[in-house]
């Protein structure tokens, strides 16, 4: 059920970024699993891409890891309180990502409260990229983790949408990116308590 390396490589980050919602991303700390179904995500189309950390080319040691091959993760620290969690996609040297907006908790829900000091039930507790990362216990130690192996994972729970349940708008805080701030890049499960605001089209 988890993700082989090859899903990962697919060039296509649109089709990754919409694939992956219903998909189920694990973290397991000390011992602690936790898991959310992925229900909004936002594509970044690499070098193309204003948006993009990695436009026109740029390397950095933050952005060094946006160039690896798929299947590797991506977690930087945003206005240096959320740390944000990415999936790189796609192969060596062509930096697309998804960044994960929000899950839906599913496993280890207790674990989740306690990180996020609040009730599961409310959306809230992983509504948001930051959000859902620190329900998850993701910080910057996740950063460059191979998505394969036993700290962090996404499975296959056979938990599909058709083209009607999934909304695509404009990404969410990157007005900076020009004409590319009004690609509709970012995609959500129509009706999921647990997506961001706003979550209407």
């Amino acid at each position: 059920m988890k993700l082989p390396f090859s899903y990962y490589q697919n060039p296509d980050v649109l089709f990754l970024a919409k694939d992956l919602l219903g998909k189920v991303l694990f973290t397991d700390i000390d011992g602690k699993i936790t898991a959310g179904i992925i229900v909004e995500t936002e594509a970044y189309f690499g070098i193309h891409d204003k948006a993009s950390h990695a436009y026109a080319g740029k390397r950095t040691d933050r952005t060094e890891i946006m160039y690896a091959q798929g299947g590797i993760s991506y977690v930087y620290l945003c206005y240096g309180i959320h740390h944000l969690f990415n999936v790189v996609t796609s192969v060596e040297n062509e930096p697309h990502a998804v960044l994960i907006r929000a899950v839906e908790p599913l496993l280890g829900q207790e674990i989740m409260e306690l990180r996020r000091n609040m009730p599961s039930t409310k959306a809230i507790i992983s509504s948001g990229p930051g959000s859902a990362a620190k329900a998850l216990g993701i910080d910057r130690s996740f950063n460059k983790k191979e998505l394969t192996r036993e700290e962090i994972w996404i499975e296959d729970h056979n938990i599909r949408y058709n083209s009607d349940d999934i909304v695509a708008t404009p990404r969410v805080g990157v007005a900076y990116a020009q004409e590319d701030a009004f690609l509709p890049w970012r995609f959500f499960v129509k009706g999921n308590k647990y997506v961001s605001k706003p979550n209407k089209i």
